[in-house]
């Protein structure tokens, strides 16, 4: 029979070990409460040349619906187009579109004064017919904003390892400036480091793999950062590339824009495409890059693996390999183009 003086002890003992058992279950947990286990939804970063190109800005509504449905999570938008007024841009997204919370980064040292094929940059400041805003914004001082590079490494950081998803539709501007970054208060890691533990894989608009060899636009902006982009990416974490010429032959046509947002005047891409001139032939390169990331592999046809070698030319070279760590879309043909189209325009018409 247990006296009472046992029984008092071994009932100390149980609770410190139950304590134990709890604290040791806390060790195990993220110490940062951004650091949770991976649950396998995509993770995502925009990194995008806003401004210019409206395919960046159906590209945005996407992932915006997207993550409605709860089949993805917007971590943050980085502007990689120099300028306080292509953030700005991306503000009036997220806050017309119920994002207000999705942080901002810009680049402002990159490329300066790239092309524009289609200059919305003042949709910010468009007003009513009695002076008033027409679109609302969320950032009250642009200059109070991060760099891209340490948005991205605030982001990273706080992430699962091997979880997040970047879909870069624009310059590599930032995504150099984070690989050539070093270890801070934010992470100890450098931006290789942190990149190698932190992405899951990298979806980029760019390339040129058709049967002609040609320099690829985005790219050859900026050569120096491509270049050290190149050179720094972490040979373990894949690259999808979705070239050039797999979006040419989407064309979302400015008139089936209008028409599908025919349910309010007061909508940023509409407003873009009645008061610019978006008939240049605008195709959705930029949309490809967010459904392949969100959805998958299985919406489209890939090459094998392999490494892609950028000249100084910019002109990227794809060489088969099967540890490389690349991989490009493969042209559609005229009923899969349809079908992206219809995707992109199904996302386009939904109503707030």
């Amino acid at each position: 029979m247990i006296d009472k003086k046992t029984w008092i002890f071994a009932a100390i003992l149980t609770l410190c070990g139950t304590m134990l058992l709890a604290s040791c279950a806390d060790d195990d947990s993220y110490a940062d409460e951004g650091e949770k286990p991976y649950t396998g939804l995509p993770l995502v970063i925009f990194d995008t040349d806003i401004g210019s190109s409206t395919d960046d800005l159906f590209a945005l509504e996407m992932l915006y619906r997207y993550e409605e449905e709860g089949r993805c999570k917007l971590l943050g938008v980085v502007v990689d187009r120099e300028g306080e007024d292509c953030a700005a841009v991306a503000d009036v997204m997220n806050t017309y579109f119920g994002h207000a919370n999705v942080p901002i980064g810009l680049v402002r040292k990159g490329i300066s004064n790239p092309p524009v094929w289609i200059d919305y940059k003042a949709l910010p400041t468009y007003t009513t017919d009695g002076g008033e805003p027409l679109f609302q914004s969320t950032v009250t001082d642009y200059s109070s904003l991060p760099d891209g590079w340490q948005l991205y490494r605030r982001l990273l950081a706080t992430q699962p390892d091997h979880s997040v998803s970047i879909c870069s539709v624009g310059f590599v501007t930032a995504l150099a400036d984070l690989l050539t970054s070093e270890g801070d208060d934010i992470s100890p890691l450098n931006g290789v480091e942190l990149v190698r533990q932190k992405v899951k894989s990298l979806y980029i608009m760019g390339g040129v793999f058709g049967e002609s060899i040609e320099p690829d636009f985005n790219f050859a902006q900026g050569i120096t950062f491509a270049q050290t982009f190149f050179s720094l990416w972490p040979k373990e974490i894949d690259i999808l590339f979705s070239p050039m010429e797999v979006g040419q032959e989407v064309e979302y046509k400015p008139e089936q824009v209008i028409s599908d947002i025919s349910w309010t005047d007061v909508h940023p891409i509409k407003q873009v495409y009645m008061t610019c001139n978006c008939n240049t032939g605008q195709k959705m390169w930029d949309p490809l890059v967010v459904v392949h990331a969100v959805e998958g592999d299985t919406s489209f046809s890939l090459s094998e693996r392999g490494t892609v070698r950028l000249t100084p030319q910019a002109e990227t070279i794809f060489t088969p390999s099967a540890t490389g760590n690349c991989r490009y879309q493969l042209t559609g043909n005229e009923t899969w183009n349809a079908k992206m189209l219809e995707k992109i325009r199904t996302y386009n018409k939904m109503m707030e």
